[in-house]
């Protein structure tokens, strides 16, 4: 329908406008000659079946050509749109649903090599952090874990109750001291990861909107498509704001009938944390009106508190651990550095932790058993604070030197994150050929470097939105979390990129 749409309205004015758009809807076809009939499929799958006159699609091509000429001769681009084309090869499979983000950067490296030789890559797309023991001060992780009889059989689908006690007092230890309602086991539940958990809480929800914001974690997206008990509905954050989530935008949700509010905190890919006071001003919005939804993976690295090991949580501020309707989700993925052993909790309600572990049975069978066991140790409190001291130090550290090198070179940083492991990097005072993040990704796996572009974080539920005008496409993440030396690495490759495209401007 929008295909060939050459003119937008201006909101105030009613009067036409040229349409300005970062990319083109032309893509060119196999004799290299341009089609207008193409569309960017994460907006809306069914435009590249619309039929043009042939003088308006002739119009259409010479005018977007002119527009946006480095995007119509892009292979990055067109791979993009074909992966998340609506068509269907094979009956039954919707093979746009099989990877996110990060997974489809990980296909497109592996065409330059990644897979055969990992290790002369720099992999700064991955949302992991290092994982071996070479952090001073840190405990060392398990080598082998004892597998007993009992973790032979099926294990409970919402976690053991020894390691349900163990995060529970975790939370009751380091965020609701001298507080009379405390976390109990039946107040957690176990799961298979992160992912594994979001999808247990979306399919116990109730019929409700349930907002989220913009950009956020690229696996948001699929969870908020699938299922249809709720309506996901977009709230975009401003870079000129600093991509801040401010109480009265919890507010303005909901009154106009939003009873879920789902956010990751600390921020992914922003790199930026809501901290109290106004955490707990939102907990108190949301208090008896809206479900609030915490996405806690990356709350041990915290840089405000000048690495003291302060973590940040929801946990703090609730009142009545069974009323409170608060749901947190961590792990041992990212603050512990165990991504491999896909190990996650839930805190919240009785209620909600009940319907929690009851639908594993039908969507992921449950954590493993042997891994539970050997987590127990690792969540002492006395140990847990040591830890997030020496890591948040690390961390830090490594932070401030890709900021460095970054501004060496040119980059425009408008505030250095304060938590995560992420920069939310701007691209557009690079050369035209690089400054946006599909072609930006492209350039850098020529120089063995892998980033995740920022479109993937612009989450679009079941493909509703128009993507051509998102404000997210000038942006990639670039991830601090691998060890320096793969730091140093991605960097010099970043580097030779810019000074290639800056020398043939």
């Amino acid at each position: 329908m929008f295909g060939g749409r050459r003119l937008s309205i201006n909101r105030h004015t009613g009067v036409p406008k040229p349409l300005q758009r970062r990319f083109s809807n032309v893509e060119p076809s196999a004799n290299g000659q341009s089609g207008a009939h193409s569309h960017l499929a994460l907006c809306h799958g069914d435009a590249s079946s619309q039929t043009w006159p042939l003088f308006a699609r002739s119009a259409a091509v010479a005018s977007a050509d002119r527009r946006l000429p480095p995007e119509i001769h892009s292979q990055i681009h067109r791979q993009f749109r074909n992966a998340h084309e609506g068509h269907m090869p094979h009956a039954g499979l919707d093979a746009s649903r099989s990877s996110t983000g990060v997974v489809w950067c990980t296909e497109r490296a592996s065409e330059y090599g990644f897979l055969e030789e990992p290790e002369s890559w720099a992999n700064l797309g991955q949302g992991a952090p290092e994982v071996e023991d070479d952090i001073e001060g840190c405990f060392k992780r398990p080598e082998t874990i004892d597998v007993s009889m009992a973790a032979r059989e099926y294990g409970p689908t919402a976690g053991i109750r020894p390691l349900r006690e163990a995060v529970a007092k975790l939370y009751n230890e380091m965020h609701r001291k001298g507080k009379d309602s405390l976390y109990t086991w039946e107040n957690v539940a176990i799961v298979p990861g992160g992912r594994a958990g979001l999808i247990r809480i979306a399919a116990v929800l109730g019929n409700s909107y349930l907002s989220f914001f913009l950009p956020d974690y690229t696996a948001y997206n699929e969870m908020l498509s699938l299922f249809k008990n709720f309506a996901a509905i977009p709230v975009p954050l401003s870079e000129e704001d600093g991509y801040h989530i401010h109480p009265n935008k919890i507010v303005e949700e909901i009154a106009r009938g939003t009873s879920v509010i789902l956010t990751s905190n600390p921020r992914n890919p922003t790199g930026r944390v809501v901290a109290n006071p106004e955490l707990a001003e939102i907990q108190d919005i949301c208090r008896g009106r809206a479900t609030f939804i915490s996405d806690e993976f990356y709350s041990g690295y915290n840089y405000t508190s000048n690495c003291d090991g302060t973590t940040i949580s929801a946990a703090e501020n609730v009142e009545d651990v069974d009323e409170d309707d608060v749901l947190i989700i961590d792990g041992l993925t990212k603050r512990f550095r165990l991504p491999g052993w896909r190990i996650a909790w839930i805190l919240g309600p009785k209620e909600y932790i009940s319907a929690i572990g009851s639908c594993g049975s039908y969507l992921d069978g449950g954590a493993c058993h042997a891994f539970q066991d050997a987590a127990i140790p690792m969540l002492d409190p006395t140990l847990v604070q040591t830890e997030m001291v020496h890591l948040q130090r690390h961390f830090r550290d490594k932070r401030d030197f890709v900021v460095r090198r970054l501004r060496e070179m040119g980059f425009v940083i408008k505030y250095v994150p304060d938590s995560t492991f992420y920069l939310w990097l701007n691209l557009e005072g690079l050369p035209e050929s690089i400054a946006d993040g599909l072609n930006f990704f492209q350039a850098c796996l020529e120089e063995k470097v892998i980033v995740v572009p920022g479109i993937f974080f612009d989450l679009n539920p079941s493909r509703r939105r128009d993507l051509f005008d998102s404000p997210c496409h000038h942006f990639v993440r670039f991830s601090y979390g691998p060890r320096m030396d793969v730091l140093r690495k991605g960097l010099d490759g970043i580097e030779r990129v810019v000074i290639k495209h800056r020398k043939s401007e």
